[in-house]
């Protein structure tokens, strides 16, 4: 699916700190769509052995955020997934939602591991901005991982819901 942006300046407040259209460097636009795709076809059979393609998918100077890691690199992004494969168990990404938008898009997805013995899905998001040969340039991560996972925690898990409950409004 291929949205189209709308201009702030038509209606909307910019924020005060922006640069000015006419100082931004202009930016080439590309539809990445095909290269979402494949990513997204990379990460449902991610498996030890496709971390060798994350050079083909990612610039080598891509950046990489998530709740637990800011790497710079294809060297350190793959460390992040065989970390993954060596400390959870049945790792599984099922991607959900594609929205693209020339060089920018957003990944939702559902993160399916085992957890303490149990199956465990971890619900998020993430933005990817390409380059012109449509790789990866920046790749963040958004997930609740106080909801997602420490809540499912034995001990720290109550700590959260006690916590959640008296912070909470309702």
């Amino acid at each position: 699916m291929t949205m189209q942006r709308e201009d702030v300046a038509a209606g909307g407040a910019a924020c005060p700190d922006a640069a000015p259209q006419s100082l931004m460097s202009p930016i080439r636009p590309i539809d990445c769509s095909a290269a979402v795709a494949e990513l997204g076809r990379f990460y449902e059979t991610l498996q030890p052995s496709s971390l060798a393609r994350i050079g083909d998918l990612y610039a080598p100077d891509a950046r990489f955020k998530d709740p637990f890691n800011e790497v710079v690199g294809t060297a350190a992004i793959a460390r992040i997934f065989e970390h993954m494969f060596a400390t959870v168990a049945a790792p599984c990404f099922v991607v959900t939602k594609r929205i693209v938008q020339g060089r920018e898009a957003m990944l939702g997805w559902d993160f399916h591991l085992r957890l303490s013995g149990r199956d465990t899905v971890i619900r998020g998001v993430t933005h990817l901005q390409f380059d012109d040969a449509g790789r990866v340039v920046l790749h963040r991560d958004y997930w609740d991982a106080a909801e997602e996972l420490y809540a499912r925690l034995p001990l720290i898990g109550g700590l959260m819901r006690w916590l959640r409950r008296r912070l909470s409004s309702g």
